[in-house]
């Protein structure tokens, strides 16, 4: 458990280097923003970028993985959703951000930091492949369930339409085409821009976790203990039990695969649920969540890493 909280403590604390610059003034909010833009649209786009352009196709479009990762992220989504909306009657809106809240891990600013440190390099290429599913799946159905349910009258299509398009612009789902293209065209890069691409990527993990130290900073949780408590759990708990259900469902998927997966799937929720949370009627209580999950996972994902360690999943040296 030593060697473990040795490998993981750097990471917590890299978070919480980013959370006492927030507290102390060093850097403003706007600042940490501009932090966050540069990793969402230079440094991960070009680990995305680099992962898949470093191997064969063939051995980074993972079809059994991302049927595994999918299937378990799915069975959360509409297990929130019927929760909520069917059990609980709750509106669609708020049904459909607690699902998102479930079902959508922190991949790239939590996730991927976590991962390569206890996985390596294969964490990139599952963090590309991870971005496939939420992206295309998970993230839309909950944005398409919200808008329906805020714009009645408006038609199904419509609303797919308008959240397509805005999908497209996504950074990260650009870098997937970009490094799908020169892997499916045998491109290369010239020198100085794949350098430069490189340095990006180094610069994602560190980033993003002094990113979310920062977006932590003021976050409060009052009055919302059910709710909060549910989100968390189906997150932290939930996802990632799901993922390892669907994982021995698929045979034949690399052990180290299965475990970062899980640790993928046992990050927090997404660094912008809370924003999509202040559209659709569930501000205060993503805010808390995210809050709450990314606090607790410091001893989730320890405690998952240590069990995975003990069944001989994985070996952490």
């Amino acid at each position: 458990m030593l060697a473990i909280l040795a490998i993981t403590a750097p990471i917590f604390l890299l978070i919480g280097v980013g959370y006492t610059a927030r507290w102390s003034g060093i850097i403003s909010r706007e600042q940490i923003q501009g932090v966050g833009v540069f990793v969402m649209y230079c440094a991960l786009p070009s680990l995305v970028i680099r992962a898949l352009t470093q191997q064969p196709l063939g051995e980074v479009l993972k079809l059994d993985y991302l049927l595994a990762y999918g299937l378990g992220s799915i069975v959360v989504l509409l297990f929130s959703l019927l929760l909520s909306v069917k059990f609980q009657r709750q509106p669609l809106n708020l049904g459909a951000m607690q699902a998102l809240g479930m079902a959508a891990a922190n991949s790239g600013f939590v996730g991927y930091p976590v991962a390569a440190m206890i996985i390596g390099s294969p964490a990139a290429i599952m963090l590309a492949l991870n971005m496939v599913i939420e992206t295309l799946i998970i993230i839309p159905t909950a944005l398409i369930l919200a808008e329906v349910s805020l714009q009645q009258g408006t038609s199904v299509w419509a609303t797919v339409r308008k959240t397509a398009l805005s999908l497209i612009k996504n950074p990260i789902l650009i870098g997937l085409f970009i490094g799908i293209t020169l892997a499916v065209t045998g491109l290369t890069l010239p020198g100085a821009v794949a350098k430069a691409i490189d340095m990006l990527a180094e610069a994602a993990g560190p980033a993003a976790l002094f990113v979310i130290g920062g977006a932590l900073y003021g976050l409060k949780v009052k009055g919302m203990v059910r709710d909060v408590s549910q989100v968390v759990a189906g997150k932290l708990l939930l996802h990632p039990l799901a993922v390892l259900v669907a994982f021995m469902l698929v045979p034949g998927i690399d052990p180290l695969y299965i475990a970062g997966a899980l640790i993928f799937a046992a990050a927090p929720m997404i660094s912008i649920y809370p924003l999509f949370g202040q559209r659709y009627g569930l501000g205060g209580v993503s805010a808390a969540a995210m809050l709450v999950a990314t606090t607790l996972s410091f001893v989730t994902l320890n405690i998952l890493i240590w069990l995975m360690t003990l069944s001989g999943l994985l070996a952490v040296v």
